[in-house]
């Protein structure tokens, strides 16, 4: 409602204005009017424009006038007044045209962006340069951070705005828990970005057709020709499905666990019962579950274990012992 009163008085105001000011007349009037009438039609015009058309659109009328300068410049150094009294007489055209083509040019290449984007990327992983695109649950898992502050990840992380879009989602989340895991997400991709020895970029490309976000992560990655990096475990088999190579945080951990062989002593505190009878559970210092045979009386204690046997499983790395013996 308010804007339809601004409109009104801009429209009584512009022929006030004529009148008053360029011609007590009806010329002054229709001059007026005119004006006003054209600074409504482009106000409403404007309101209709995305903002980024035009800061865009606005670069290319300003390229456009550059262009004409500089014709203006070079006509004006030839030695020839037939040709300078031709540009004298059009140039005001020429500067309107060619500002006209760099708005419309730069409007309409808009979308492609995204596109020189990719291939901006796809040039520096021709270098030399890896492209990792980054899922949700990698953000949120926090260990990247740490991979990438310790210099074991080079090239570009690229997250795309999807991913980006889903982060925001799950931290205005009603539900404490989904809401935490939203913010702690966003946390560590503000400290990805302030790493300087890290590239990290946020694409625009999406996949109006593809509704799953983890579809769009191993979508977007095949068309780039880079990677995926990730904690989920389903992405991974979609992922290696695909074709896409895969960096699973995950796998990265269980193989920088200690290696430990059967045979070897190792210093453990018996925490829990096992499943099996006498069985005892403690833990090593980064997670890996190891099983104590005939531990059960031991627990709560710190005892001498040999290790017997390991076992790999999908969930990590399961150590078997027994109680050493005395020698």
């Amino acid at each position: 409602m308010i804007i339809w009163v601004v409109r009104l008085a801009v429209v009584a105001a512009g022929p006030a204005i004529g009148y008053l000011q360029i011609s007590q007349d009806a010329r002054g009037l229709l001059i007026g009017v005119g004006v006003a009438l054209l600074a409504i039609a482009t106000e409403i015009l404007v309101e209709k424009v995305p903002l980024t058309s035009l800061i865009v659109g606005s670069l290319g009328a300003v390229l456009g006038i550059v262009t004409a300068e500089l014709l203006g410049y070079f006509v004006s150094q030839m030695e020839s007044q037939r040709l300078l009294s031709l540009w004298r007489r059009y140039d005001l055209l020429v500067r309107i045209f060619l500002a006209w083509i760099g708005f419309a040019v730069a409007v309409h290449k808009l979308p492609e962006i995204d596109q020189l984007d990719r291939d901006i990327l796809a040039w520096g992983r021709k270098r030399g340069k890896h492209i990792r695109v980054v899922d949700t649950s990698a953000i949120i898992d926090g260990r990247l951070v740490d991979v990438c502050e310790a210099h074991f990840i080079s090239g570009t992380l690229a997250v795309p705005r999807f991913v980006l879009t889903e982060l925001h989602a799950l931290a205005d989340s009603p539900a404490a828990e989904v809401r935490a895991k939203g913010r702690r997400g966003l946390d560590m991709l503000a400290r990805l970005q302030e790493n300087r020895e890290v590239s990290v970029r946020i694409l625009e490309q999406d996949f109006p057709d593809v509704s799953d976000v983890d579809a769009k992560v191993v979508r977007l990655a095949k068309e780039l020709g880079g990677g995926v990096l990730t904690t989920d475990f389903n992405l991974n088999k979609v992922a290696a499905l695909e074709g896409v190579l895969v960096l699973n945080v995950n796998d990265l951990s269980n193989a920088l666990r200690p290696v430990v062989l059967p045979g070897e002593s190792m210093s453990l505190f018996v925490m829990k019962e096992g499943k099996e009878k006498e069985q005892g559970i403690g833990y090593l210092d980064n997670g890996t579950m190891v099983v104590v045979e005939d531990g059960k009386r031991y627990i709560g204690k710190r005892v001498e274990v040999v290790v017997s046997s390991i076992l790999q499983t999908s969930a990590g790395r399961m150590i078997f012992t027994r109680i050493k013996t005395p020698s």
